[in-house]
């Protein structure tokens, strides 16, 4: 969202390293992250919600968006931030910036019905599949998985450019980062492999391939195949980080 609406003079990004260590997120001069907080000289992202809250008991999650006026959280959940970005800063953009819309009104029940299914089995779902400690459990979450993503294949099977249609809508941002990840790192990693996204739901890999290549500055640049395939593996210290599949990302056809 912030290379979309181009929010870049208002709003910096600061990358952690990929790897959830023993205290949460850290920073670490390994790849796009820094040594240390560039403000605070924070080591860990822990240390901002205890800065924010001194009692604060809950998880330490990303992505966080910090305050540096008021020195405290604005929020860290990643939908809401979308919907934050989509508007807060309208008044201060060029009009062809200001005039981007990934929440119209005209589609708002629908992305809100679409987004429902879609975080529960999909973006979730590979979370839930992954960390399943039963096979009663995986099995709850892996077929619900397929299904949504069989749905997904079946709803752009049309010829549409995005998921609701000829626009792009936060949906469209909200599917991205799983998609991309899903046949680098879920169906290795998280044993989400009945099917691979670009062997088996050639209608979905094209749209991916549109949004990666199409949009460059928007996705390409925000993409990272191998440090998120090393920060999932990281998850699983026991084992070593898969080869494939190899390329990350395939050429367009």
């Amino acid at each position: 969202m912030v290379k979309l609406k181009g929010l870049e003079d208002f709003i910096e990004v600061i990358w952690l390293h990929w790897v959830l260590g023993p205290k949460g997120w850290f920073f670490e001069a390994v790849d796009n992250s820094v040594d240390k907080d560039p403000y605070y000289g924070f080591k860990y992202l822990r240390e901002f919600y205890f800065k924010a809250d001194p009692n604060y008991s809950k998880r330490f999650t990303v992505p966080m968006l910090w305050d540096r006026k008021y020195e405290t959280i604005v929020n860290n959940e990643s939908s809401e931030i979308i919907r934050i970005f989509n508007t807060a800063f309208n008044h201060l953009l060029p009009k062809e910036k200001a005039e981007i819309d990934v929440y119209p009104k005209e589609l708002r029940s629908e992305i809100d019905e679409i987004n429902d299914w879609i975080y529960n089995t999909v973006n979730n779902g590979v979370y839930k599949t992954g960390f399943a400690a039963t096979q009663d459990a995986y099995n709850e979450n892996v077929f619900p998985l397929f299904e949504s993503l069989d749905r997904l294949e079946k709803i752009l099977s049309d010829g549409r450019e995005f998921i609701m249609g000829s626009k792009m809508t936060e949906v469209d941002i909200r599917l991205y980062p799983t998609i991309a990840r899903f046949d680098v790192a879920y169906f290795t990693l998280f044993r989400c492999n009945i099917r691979m996204i670009r062997y088996e739901y050639p209608n979905l890999q094209k749209w991916y391939l549109h949004l990666y290549y199409d949009f460059p500055d928007i996705f390409k640049v925000t993409t990272f195949f191998e440090q998120l395939k090393k920060g999932y593996n990281g998850l699983r210290e026991d084992i070593p980080v898969p080869a494939g599949p190899l390329p990350m990302i395939p050429e367009r056809p």
